[in-house]
């Protein structure tokens, strides 16, 4: 089959969406670092409609690679004039696809690690945006930066050349400095609460160590504006490839797949202007952290209430799993109960549409999303999203019960056998910490709980111990999917 290209996508199938500019005519304004599904879902996916409303067209991508994992979509970039194909998938059945051509440019570090310096070191470079998951931050356990970690090191030697994205993003910043450009937005898209104050703090941290002076010259005038971003992009499989190529007529070695829905808000501070991003159903605040507040709590705690509960239950995708009306009921329960109660004024939203929406995009069987990606990475997951609604309702009195019921749940799949003595695959960062002492707690049954790294002092709240020891207990004796209908 023809592969999809500049040269070839004028053979696209009739009722396939693609970009109505001249490519050729577009200049670079963004570089994105990370350019996984997410992004191409998502950011590049906005400024491609803003493009085809005639707008944005100074504010193209270039996609940069980091990571040796890069070098395939650097090959696929390389052959397909940076274009790729986005399918949405409705629950319906109904399907969307279009081609997207935001994305103009692609570097591999690894190949030519000046070219990355020299691109955003470039005037033109206006926004460094990110997309590099919520561990490439370099955060340590205190929540400061790991200037200990053997990347970091290497690239603070005297005279290295940069492998990090400290170190990329500190000398091209350096290097505006040093030739009179100010300097660029750093816009991080990832999904971690305050997510630019995060930025700010790390990147700082890196030029400090690096150089002093440019460290608070960063500080003083390198802008992290905050955003929260939502968009279900399950991993693309092969299956999607052939479905994609079968309605587009032309091969894409590694398209897009993602659902409908579609948010993104963002904090207005870029110095350098930006993409009318609003214009393309962008929210432009002035202060995202209700918003965030609300994905986090409302969005990402309920995954956790899906995704040990549902796999438990023997489910293995989530809408296998909301197909069952005992696990959404327990959602609903745990979003109007114990979530909405810890939630600030949200200018704009309707919760309640929010909570059923939500309900309704874990639902989509056309999405496919896995219960197993859900539950991964549980130790960076739950004390970020879910514990600091237990702190929140313990201290006004509110309903714990749901809450406890997940990190339950979650003690209860990290023992790494299901309820029919299958080996579960606990996919975690502290995967052998947290399976060793889960699997005491039969006999100490609040073993789990009382890892201060991960939930502080709950452990000492008889309240919170009460009501995760009934669940847990439950889980033990009846199984998770008798025990999460007792939460209706």
């Amino acid at each position: 089959m023809t592969v999809l290209s500049e040269a070839t996508r004028e053979q696209l199938a009739g009722d396939v969406g693609r970009p109505n500019y001249d490519r050729s005519t577009l200049t670079t304004g963004i570089v994105h670092i990370g350019v996984g599904g997410f992004h191409r879902a998502h950011q590049a996916m906005a400024l491609d409609s803003l493009m085809n409303e005639g707008l944005a067209q100074d504010w193209a991508i270039c996609g940069i690679g980091l990571l040796e994992g890069d070098r395939t979509l650097a090959s696929v970039f390389e052959e397909q004039d940076c274009l790729y194909s986005l399918m949405l998938k409705h629950a319906d059945g109904h399907r969307e696809t279009r081609v997207v051509g935001s994305i103009i440019e692609y570097l591999f570090a690894p190949d030519d690690p000046e070219a990355v310096i020299e691109k955003m070191a470039s005037p033109q470079i206006r926004i460094v945006s990110l997309t590099i998951t919520e561990g490439g931050y370099n955060v340590d356990l205190n929540g400061d930066f790991d200037e200990d970690a053997p990347a970091v090191v290497a690239d603070l030697a005297a005279g290295a050349v940069p492998a990090t994205v400290f170190g990329f993003v500190t000398e091209a910043l350096r290097r505006r400095r040093d030739r009179g450009i100010p300097p660029f937005t750093v816009m991080s898209c990832d999904n971690i609460q305050g997510n630019g104050h995060v930025a700010s703090k790390m990147f700082t941290a890196f030029a400090r160590l690096k150089d002093a002076e440019l460290g608070e010259w960063v500080s003083e005038n390198v802008r992290f504006p905050n955003t929260m971003v939502d968009r279900i992009t399950p991993v693309t499989s092969a299956e999607d490839i052939a479905e994609i190529a079968q309605i587009t007529g032309l091969s894409d070695a590694w398209p897009v797949v993602c659902e409908p829905f579609f948010q993104w808000v963002v904090e207005d501070d870029f110095p350098l202007g930006r993409p009318p991003y609003e214009k393309a159903g962008a929210q432009i605040v002035s202060d995202v952290e209700p918003y965030e507040l609300m994905k986090l709590r409302l969005l990402n705690a309920s995954h956790q209430g899906l995704c040990y509960f549902g796999y438990l239950s023997g489910y293995r995708f989530a809408h296998e799993a909301m197909a069952d009306p005992a696990i959404p009921a327990f959602l609903l329960r745990y979003m109007d109960r114990e979530a909405t109660p810890t939630l600030r004024p949200l200018p704009g939203i309707d919760l309640d549409d929010y909570k059923h929406t939500l309900i309704e995009r874990f639902s989509n069987p056309e999405v496919r999303d896995t219960l197993a990606r859900l539950c991964a990475e549980s130790s960076d997951r739950i004390p970020k999203w879910l514990v600091p609604v237990v702190r929140a309702q313990l201290d006004s009195g509110g309903e714990i019960d749901c809450s406890a019921a997940i990190i339950a749940s979650w003690a209860r799949y990290a023992e790494a056998v299901d309820e029919t003595g299958e080996p579960i695959v606990v996919v975690d960062a502290l995967r052998d910490e947290l399976v060793a002492i889960a699997q005491t707690q039969r006999s100490d049954e609040t073993a789990f709980i009382r890892n201060r790294k991960l939930f502080g002092d709950l452990a000492d709240n008889q309240r919170f111990v009460d009501a995760y020891l009934t669940a847990l207990h439950s889980l033990f004796e009846v199984g998770a999917n008798a025990t999460v209908r007792c939460y209706q």
